[in-house]
């Protein structure tokens, strides 16, 4: 759960503590269960990464809706039972954030979240790499 106050970042950021947020987001992926990260993200989620191209290739890398984000991660998921997040950094942006992390191949990725007003994650951009 967010709790919520506004930062001085341009436009008001309503998120309390970035580097908690990322810590749990970071938790819920760990935990390997969707139920743990859906409720991070709103109904109209706009997601774009290149492996959502490669495990869909009929979105083109953009998921759209929370019905597709649950069909591509529990698909994603499966491909990687030894899924793992390790968090580096937090960067604060106007109306989100982006989390830097490790995954389990000590790939670094990068990932920008735009929140709504509730906290909700409405669009993600997650980039991997080299």
């Amino acid at each position: 759960m967010i709790v919520r106050r506004s930062l001085s970042y341009g436009r008001a950021m309503t998120l309390n503590d970035p580097a908690a947020y990322a810590a749990a987001w970071i938790a819920a992926w760990n935990t390997r269960d969707l139920a743990n990260v859906l409720p991070h993200y709103a109904d109209d989620i706009v997601f774009r990464s290149p492996i959502a191209a490669r495990v869909r290739p009929e979105t083109g890398g953009v998921v759209v809706g929370k019905a597709a984000l649950t069909d591509y991660w529990t698909a994603a998921l499966a491909s990687v039972p030894d899924l793992h997040f390790t968090l580096e950094d937090t960067f604060v942006t106007v109306d989100g954030l982006t989390i830097l992390y490790r995954n389990q191949r000590g790939g670094r990725v990068a990932e920008t979240v735009v929140l709504d007003d509730a906290g909700l994650v409405v669009s993600s951009i997650a980039a991997y790499a080299g």
